[in-house]
């Protein structure tokens, strides 16, 4: 399937907000859990989504509560660690 370049930035911004939306849904879920507790900490990850610190590949995954590659054999590591 081709794409024209034209929809890219249109597609990218349709990932994104989905991904915003999954993000939430992780903070929610970390807090129910107990994992997250403090409000700066959950503040934090609200306004500094995981998405920003991964590459292309790997954005429909930034909600899953796991390490990620990002390239040269490393990881972004999983949100709860972070917390």
């Amino acid at each position: 399937m081709r794409i024209r370049l034209k929809l890219i930035p249109t597609i990218i911004h349709s990932v994104l907000n989905l991904e915003k939306k999954d993000w939430e849904k992780l903070i929610e879920n970390l807090v129910k859990e107990g994992i997250l507790r403090s409000p700066k900490v959950i503040g934090a990850m609200r306004s500094v989504p995981r998405a920003n610190f991964l590459p292309e590949n790997m954005l429909s995954y930034s909600a899953v509560d796991t390490p990620l590659p990002i390239g040269f054999g490393q990881t972004v590591s999983a949100p709860h660690s972070l917390a």
